[in-house]
């Protein structure tokens, strides 16, 4: 006697996976763009780290218009390439007096957009 699968159990398995799929995929979609978020916020801390040390060495933080590449210039990062955020752009780098903020802009990459992230608003 041949053991096999009936076409009726093929297809309640079939209709269980759906079933499955449709319970678990809407919850996981909304995971990715959380996930990147908070991938940003921490390269965004770490190029922090970079940004103070580089003050540290200099005593002054880099100009808004030397930005990021500055750093790369003077081979602060190891791979001697910008850094770029979850979705391949490039940070923004916005110098004040004697403070810094850092911008991705999102998955849109639109400026002053909902999705835009700041480092300011990151968190600790």
């Amino acid at each position: 006697m041949k053991k096999a699968f009936s076409l009726m159990e093929l297809m309640v398995v079939i209709i269980i996976l759906g079933l499955l799929a449709a319970f678990v995929l809407p919850n996981l979609t909304g995971k990715s763009d959380e996930a990147k978020n908070k991938l940003v916020c921490i390269q965004m801390k770490s190029i922090a780290q970079t940004l103070k040390m580089y003050k540290l060495d200099t005593s002054s933080y880099p100009k808004t218009e030397e930005g990021l590449k500055l750093l790369v210039e003077k081979k602060y990062f190891e791979d001697g390439k910008l850094p770029k955020d979850a979705w391949g752009n490039e940070f923004i780098y916005i110098s004040t007096d004697d403070s810094f903020d850092l911008v991705s802009f999102g998955s849109d990459k639109k400026e002053n957009s909902e999705d835009d992230i700041y480092l300011s608003k990151c968190g600790n």
